[in-house]
């Protein structure tokens, strides 16, 4: 392999000037006439939305031919759990996206479609009712001749779901994915909806088997992490010496290989411990692909998680404001009162930028990267919403607009906003340490850790 081709991208845009689309055939069996066929296997990505692998069966024997699609996307730390409560027919052309394995539920009539018994998909509330009123409908027929019972009692219920795709009165759908890929529209994007609520959870033994991880690739890839990072501290030994001390360490850029997040294409992630002043220690990571193009920094705080969380106000009332260094977690909100704005944490990852830079790239992630809300799938009313908060967001972005407030709150306390005025207090910026709900404790992970007495039950 040459080192052009090992730098391409795994999962390619598909483009119809691709001189070399990489289609990869392999020898199948086909099992209409017992034949050998052939299937053509693509890896590409739809823009916006995931990688898919399109594969393509043909018999030349028989003549059979076959196509399918699958995700070619990657499972995500955690799963998603989506609520969304349906009061009108509008809420009923909402957007989704449902993975493979999702499972989608109707509790007001005891209605399920368990994970996996349909392909994943991209349509809108009425289009999932729609289907599972016809997948019910399919065999009618002949059941009605077998069994007349209970074709009678499926005929009732599909009544029943005819009468609430008609919105007749207000239904609740949920949307649980363990492996994290499902998405719903936000009809009042950019700002909250209320009738949309999205969690995300650690997966349990189950819903881990469900998604193909299981305990025992788990134990291979932590013996190979415990024995890369042994070799890495070797390495790292090596240059620094027996008398290395953390001043030194702290000045030292680690190198890891890994796989741009965009692309997939092998690639390499730069790693430093650094300290900012009048906060803490920190660690940034930077990847860059040669590949792609693709750039993009992390930021993990080095001393865990805080005894209280911490919630930062900063009242923009001059352009040096926007200048201001800020840390934000990856466990940190951000809100902006004056344009209802409000973004839930993990949306922009871990970040160590300025003030300007995270909105910026809070804009970016809204207008280029979220899926639905750009290109031929975003309503007209939905366009004119997004560039009337872009104006409003580059008006504040720019300097034009003061006394905005940005608000940052982070459960973990691992958020900093820079203090021009330190170590004096800034008459601008408001700081309050609180104590963390149970909520915020589930959502951290810290309700199920025992600290104490935690050799009892072995």
């Amino acid at each position: 392999m040459s080192t052009e081709d090992h730098k391409k991208p795994v999962f390619r845009e598909l483009q119809a000037d691709d001189e070399d689309p990489e289609i990869t055939e392999i020898s199948s069996l086909c099992f209409n006439c017992g034949e050998t066929g052939m299937t053509k296997l693509l890896l590409t990505k739809i823009p916006f939305y995931k990688e898919i692998i399109l594969m393509s069966f043909e018999c030349d024997h028989c003549g059979c031919k076959n196509n399918e699609v699958q995700s070619g996307d990657k499972i995500q730390e955690k799963g998603v759990h989506i609520q969304i409560c349906v009061t009108s027919p509008i809420d009923l052309n909402r957007q989704v996206i449902k993975s493979d394995y999702a499972t989608v539920k109707i509790p007001e009539i005891e209605f399920e479609v368990p994970p996996q018994s349909k392909r994943g998909e991209i349509t809108n509330i009425e289009g999932i009712l729609s289907r599972c009123i016809a997948g019910l409908q399919q065999d009618q027929p002949v059941r009605k001749t077998l069994d007349p019972e209970s074709a009678e009692k499926i005929d009732a219920f599909i009544q029943v779901l005819v009468d609430t795709k008609t919105c007749k009165k207000p239904f609740t759908i949920i949307i649980d994915d363990p492996s994290g890929n499902s998405f719903v529209e936000n009809l009042n994007a950019p700002l909250a909806d209320s009738a949309l609520t999205i969690t995300h959870f650690e997966r349990n033994k189950q819903q881990d088997h469900l998604v193909g991880i299981y305990e025992e690739e788990l134990e291979e890839i932590k013996k190979e992490e415990e024995l890369r990072e042994i070799k890495e501290e070797e390495e790292n030994n090596a240059v620094t010496g027996d008398n290395a001390t953390p001043e030194t360490l702290a000045d030292e850029v680690l190198h890891f290989g890994t796989n741009c997040p965009s692309c997939n294409a092998p690639c390499e992630t730069n790693m430093k411990l650094t300290s900012i002043p009048f906060f803490k220690e920190v660690i940034i990571m930077a990847t860059n692909c040669d590949a792609c193009g693709h750039r993009t920094n992390e930021v993990k705080s080095g001393s865990g998680i805080n005894e209280k969380g911490v919630k930062i106000t900063l009242r923009i009332t001059d352009p040096i404001d926007l200048s201001r260094d800020v840390l934000k977690s990856e466990t940190c909100s951000m809100a902006i009162p004056e344009l209802d704005f409000e973004v839930g944490a993990g949306t922009l990852g871990g970040k160590f930028t300025t003030l300007e830079g995270l909105l910026v790239a809070m804009k970016d992630q809204l207008t280029g990267q979220n899926p639905l809300m750009c290109g031929d799938s975003a309503t007209s009313a939905l366009k004119e919403r997004m560039q009337e908060f872009n104006e409003k967001l580059d008006n504040i972005i720019s300097g034009k607009t003061f006394g905005s407030r940005i608000v940052l709150d982070d459960p973990a306390g691992n958020s900093y906003l820079q203090n021009v005025y330190a170590p004096e207090a800034d008459p601008e910026m408001e700081i309050i340490f609180y104590q963390r709900t149970f909520e915020h404790n589930e959502e951290l992970g810290l309700n199920d850790m025992k600290l104490e007495d935690y050799a009892e039950n072995e």
